[in-house]
Formats: C-alpha cells, sequence, structure tokens
C-alpha cells in the first residue's frame, strides 16, 4: 500500500494559488490513474487505485496547510501504513518556479504544512516531492506569495511540473527505487 498527499488549502479561493501545487499534482495523478476524489475520510478527501496488485491512496487534506499532518497522521492509522509507505507532494518557496525535486527524506526546511506532517507522525522518514514556487522577480513576504495566485504568464510551466511531480508519485507508488525517479524528475 502507499499513500499519496498532496498538500493544499481546501478552499476555493486557494485552488490556483501557489500554495496548492500539491493538491493540484495529487488531482493529475488521479486524472491519469482515471479514479476520482469522491471518499471522505480522515479529514481528507480522498481516492482509490490499484497498482499492480497494491492499494494506492491519493488524499488531497481538508484541514488548511499548516494542520496538514492530522489528516495525514489518521490516513496512516486508519490503513495501518508506515511512514515509509506515504509520499508527499508539496510546493516550495526554496526551488525556483516549475523545477521539481524528490528526496527519500529531509527536513521541513520552512515548509510549515511539512512541519506539521513530521510532528504528527513522528518521522521524516518518506519521500517528497517538491514543486518550486520562487519567483527572483517577486519580492513580497512569503505568506503573501504563497497565497497569491499564479500569474497567468506563469500557469503552464506550473501545470507542467504539477504534470511531471504527478508522474514522479507514480513511479514511486509503483516501487521504483528513489535515486532512479530522483535521476529522471530532478531538476
Amino acid at each position: 500500500m502507499k499513500i499519496v498527499v498532496g498538500l493544499g488549502n481546501p478552499e476555493e479561493k486557494y485552488f490556483k494559488t501557489f500554495h496548492n501545487m500539491g493538491w493540484l499534482a495529487a488531482g493529475d495523478l488521479a486524472q491519469n490513474l482515471g479514479v476520482k476524489f469522491k471518499k471522505r475520510e480522515c479529514e481528507a478527501v480522498c481516492a482509490e487505485a490499484n497498482l499492480n496488485g497494491e492499494k494506492l491512496i491519493i488524499a488531497r487534506p481538508l484541514t488548511y496547510m499548516n494542520c496538514s499532518g492530522r489528516a495525514v497522521k489518521q490516513l496512516l492509522a486508519k490503513h495501518r501504513a508506515a511512514p515509509e509507505d506515504l509520499i508527499v507532494i508539496y510546493d516550495d518557496y526554496d526551488l525556483p518556479k516549475g523545477h521539481v525535486r524528490i528526496r527519500p527524506s529531509g527536513s521541513a526546511g520552512t515548509h510549515n504544512g511539512m512541519r506539521s506532517v513530521i510532528a504528527e507522525i513522528g518521522s521524516s522518514n518518506f519521500p517528497r516531492i517538491r514543486i518550486g514556487i520562487r519567483d527572483a522577480e517577486v519580492n513580497i513576504p512569503i505568506i503573501n506569495y504563497v497565497l497569491a495566485n499564479v500569474r497567468p504568464e506563469d500557469y503552464e510551466l506550473f501545470v507542467a511540473a504539477c504534470g511531471r511531480a504527478a508522474d514522479a508519485a507514480l513511479a514511486l507508488a509503483k516501487g521504483e527505487k528513489c535515486e532512479l525517479v530522483m535521476t529522471r524528475f530532478n531538476g
């Protein structure tokens, strides 16, 4: 079993913000697998797929970003999954816009949603897929930036990045070695 969680904020007004890149990538993954988000459980909306005989849960927490860990902890407990069965997709201000970076484990960096996940599950030993959102031309406080809508001229760049993140999540969920997935998708 694998659980892929796309971090974001649940209200429609946040849908096209930088902070919802994880939510959007989770949507791309579900669409690629032909499944829909129709099941609400553990403070998340979930889609289920079958990958080579194993269950895959794709989840979008319904908590706000800074409380994402609550939903993740509940999902792991309900499905009796370990942190190693988890893959988290999220935006990262520390990466240039449009870049995708996969890591097998690590710290939360500056991301409060990931801080919540790590604190709630008591582990940082799970793969994460980060979608870069930093634009060197924009100089506003991070909190204002991450909650801003993606600029129209950057929309296609972020659509492509979310698609790559979804493809990387699928590769990890299928059991491909993280190092190989990193080689294919980082950058």
